[in-house]
Order: C-alpha cells, then sequence, then structure tokens
C-alpha cells in the first residue's frame, strides 16, 4: 500500500475509537473492491474510504462549532442531530487536515451518508461501500444488497436508499431531505428506465 496511504491510515488509528477504526478498514476495501469490479480508481476509492468517517467521532458541539468556525451551513436537522453534519464537516477536513486535493474524493466523503442526485461512480461506491461492509450489523436484506452491488450498482444504490428510508420512518428519527431527494431522484430515473425498455 502506498506511503500517503499508510500515512492516512496510522493517523485515522488514533482519531477514531476500535469500532469505528474496524469499519473504517471494512470500508476502505469493499470500497477498493468495488472500484476494481467497476473498473474505478483504487487509490481514490482506498482514500475516500478511509477518510470517509474521519468526523464521525468529534461530539455533536465539536461538529457545530467547527462548522460555524469554516463557514460550513448547518440546518435545523442537523442542529438536532449533529451526527448528520459529518459527512460534509468530514469532506472538508479531508481537505484541511488531510491535504486531500482531489475533487472526486472529497465530494464522496461529503455525499457518503445521504447520497446525492447525479452521484458519480466513485460517490456510489462509497456510498454503498460504507453499507454493505463485512462488519455491518445486518440489515434487512444485506444478503441481496451485497448480491447487488456487484451485479448491477444502480440497483444496488436504489435499494439502499429505499430501505434507509424506511428503516429510518420506522424508526421516527429525523431524516435528513437530501436522502429523500436522492430517493426521488434515482427512482424517477429507474421508471424512466423501465418505460424506455419496458
Amino acid at each position: 500500500m502506498n506511503h500517503k496511504i499508510t500515512k492516512i491510515r496510522r493517523k485515522m488509528m488514533t482519531e477514531l475509537d476500535k469500532d469505528r477504526y474496524e469499519h473504517t478498514l471494512g470500508v476502505m476495501y469493499t470500497a477498493a473492491s468495488l472500484a476494481m469490479r467497476y473498473d474505478e480508481d483504487i487509490e481514490k476509492a482506498l482514500i475516500a474510504g478511509l477518510l470517509h468517517d474521519c468526523a464521525k467521532c468529534l461530539s455533536g458541539d465539536t461538529k457545530i462549532k467547527l462548522c460555524k468556525k469554516y463557514h460550513l451551513n448547518v440546518s435545523e436537522v442537523e442542529k438536532e442531530n449533529p451526527s448528520l453534519l459529518h459527512a460534509k464537516l468530514g469532506a472538508f477536513l479531508a481537505a484541511k487536515k488531510y491535504h486531500i486535493k482531489d475533487k472526486d474524493i472529497i465530494n464522496a466523503i461529503a455525499s457518503h451518508t445521504t447520497g446525492c442526485p447525479h452521484m458519480s461512480l466513485l460517490d456510489k461506491i462509497i456510498y454503498i461501500a460504507d453499507y454493505i461492509e463485512p462488519g455491518r450489523k445486518e440489515l434487512p436484506n444485506m444478503a441481496e444488497v451485497r448480491k447487488l452491488a456487484f451485479t448491477d450498482i444502480d440497483a444496488c444504490l436504489y435499494r439502499i436508499l429505499k430501505d434507509s428510508l424506511e428503516y429510518l420512518t420506522g424508526m421516527n428519527v429525523p431524516i435528513d431531505p437530501m436522502t429523500e431527494k436522492t430517493y426521488l431522484y434515482y427512482k424517477s430515473k429507474r421508471e424512466e428506465k423501465e418505460e424506455q425498455y419496458g
């Protein structure tokens, strides 16, 4: 593994708690496997996977403080539930603290929890790897979702968005509007495709 990745990995070990670090390695390797499958840049997938949760273990107050300090927008939903901030803050810290200049990596970190319309291949890979990595607790339909990840990445993305929304609605927790927006965008894309091909 190259020197840059080893260096970031050592830093992550001190920044994250043990479980989060294990999860991060799982995401990193799963992202690399998906990158191999879909012909994406493997190094980008490794770095984005390694840094996707770099802001996760900061306290809620610290997340809000840092967002204010760096003029990152904090919505009402995020104020109530600061854990939702870790993706946008993580993307910012990846650039500032870990000196990542690659926009593709930064965007993939920024969209890894809610997704966003018009996701790039790397965005999809990090979003999916975060959900399916081997250490993840078994969520409904996990075996099917894992299989889909390596056969049809778009169908897999849609399935995760749909399952996540159903799960969050059932749990009665605040849902980031971007998750809903992403789901509706990919739902309409699917419907268009179905109409086109019957």
